[in-house]
Order: C-alpha cells, then sequence, then structure tokens
C-alpha cells in the first residue's frame, strides 16, 4: 500500500513538473495593437491642436490586455499634415490637410516551445483627418492637358492624382512651399508644365503658395 503510495506521488511530481515546463514553454506573447481613439478629426490645421493617443496591447499566455502606450513606437504616415511625438500626442502639422495614418509599433522577442521568434513587428494604426476648407488656405489645382498618361503627387501629400482624372485640387497652410512630381505612364517619357513658378523636368517647385494657383501639365 505504501508502494503505491509513493508511486501515486511520484506520478504526481511528475506530472506537475511536465505542467510546468509546458506552461514556461509559452511565454507571453503581444498579438495585436489597437489605438484610442481610432479616428480623430481636427477642423483646422492649427498645430496648437492635440490629441492624446492611448495604445492598447492584447496578448496570449494568458490573454490579457495592458496599456502600452510608453513601450510603443509612434510614427505618422505624413508629418506634413498631422504630427505625434513619442508620447503618442497627435497635432496637425500645418502643412497639408486629408487624411493619414498613425501607427504604433512593437518588436517582439518571444519563443514559443521549441520554436523562437525575434524581430517580430506588432502594429497598430488609427485614422487623423485635417479638415481642408477652401478659407483656410490657398488651393492648388493641376490640369492635365493632352492625350500623355501619367500621375502628380505633392509635397507635402495633400494632391496625388492620374491625368485620367482630367483635373484635381487640394489645399494647403498659405506659405506652404510646394512641390509637385510628375510620373509619366504608358508611352510618356515627359511633362511640360504650364504657368508653374519653377520647372526643372519631371518637377514644378511653388516656392510659396500664397494665393490659389492653378497649374497645367501635359504628359508628352
Amino acid at each position: 500500500m505504501r508502494g503505491l503510495l509513493f508511486r501515486s506521488l511520484g506520478a504526481f511530481v511528475i506530472l506537475a513538473a511536465l505542467l510546468a515546463s509546458l506552461s514556461c514553454a509559452h511565454d507571453q506573447q503581444l498579438v495585436s495593437i489597437s489605438l484610442k481613439p481610432t479616428t480623430e478629426d481636427f477642423g483646422v490645421a492649427d498645430p496648437s491642436l492635440n490629441v492624446q493617443l492611448r495604445a492598447l496591447g492584447t496578448y496570449i499566455h494568458p490573454a490579457v490586455t495592458k496599456d502600452i502606450t510608453d513601450q510603443v513606437t509612434w510614427a505618422s504616415n505624413t508629418p506634413q499634415m498631422v504630427t505625434v511625438n513619442s508620447t503618442g500626442l497627435i497635432a496637425p502639422g500645418g502643412f497639408a490637410c486629408g487624411s493619414t495614418l498613425v501607427s504604433a509599433t512593437v518588436t517582439t522577442n518571444h519563443s514559443t516551445g521549441d520554436r523562437s521568434s525575434s524581430g517580430a513587428l506588432v502594429t497598430g494604426y488609427m485614422t487623423a483627418n485635417v479638415a481642408c476648407l477652401s478659407n483656410t488656405g490657398p488651393i492648388l489645382t493641376v490640369n492635365f492637358l493632352g492625350p500623355g498618361t501619367g500621375n502628380i503627387t505633392s509635397s507635402p501629400a495633400g494632391l496625388s492624382c492620374a491625368s485620367t482624372a482630367g483635373t484635381c485640387s487640394a489645399g494647403f497652410v498659405s506659405g506652404t512651399p510646394v512641390m509637385l512630381t510628375a510620373t509619366p505612364t504608358g508611352a510618356s517619357t515627359s511633362v511640360t508644365w504650364g504657368n508653374c513658378p519653377s520647372p526643372s523636368g519631371l518637377v514644378c517647385t511653388i516656392p510659396s503658395l500664397t494665393s490659389s494657383l492653378v497649374i497645367s501639365a501635359t504628359f508628352n
């Protein structure tokens, strides 16, 4: 009877050790990040406006949600439109209007069982919108002429369109320097700018956009 008891206790100890080792093999793992708020709208491109974002991390082993706002790396897809600092505070950049994404990223380093993983990125996103109001700044318009084809984008971001659109416009804060870049497509290889203050090949530079301006682009 005593031998049976010792054998039972031994089996229990082995089972407990096995379960403990299996538990240790599954380190807590970050699987997703959500940002709060998910969307933020700024009525004007005023850099003095700001909103604090929060990053919430969802983990497994065990399942739990944590505030990881101070553990993520923050970034804005379009800093000219919306800036974000190292603590997750966003504000209009003051140089463009429209929509952009703000991200929060963590580089994980964990092991699962006999397989290790290091350097995996987990990223969450939110959308920030800056209103384009005609009375807050000049409008830049591009008219496409001729049969050629191509695309035009602006820096800072805000204007992006293809020649098939015929025309496109975007609002910018007064005094913003704007650079338009043309990318010919199809059989087109070059572009001719019209009414551009400083044309140079595929680039049209506006040193300071202080009033609404209409520029033409002809892909050749």
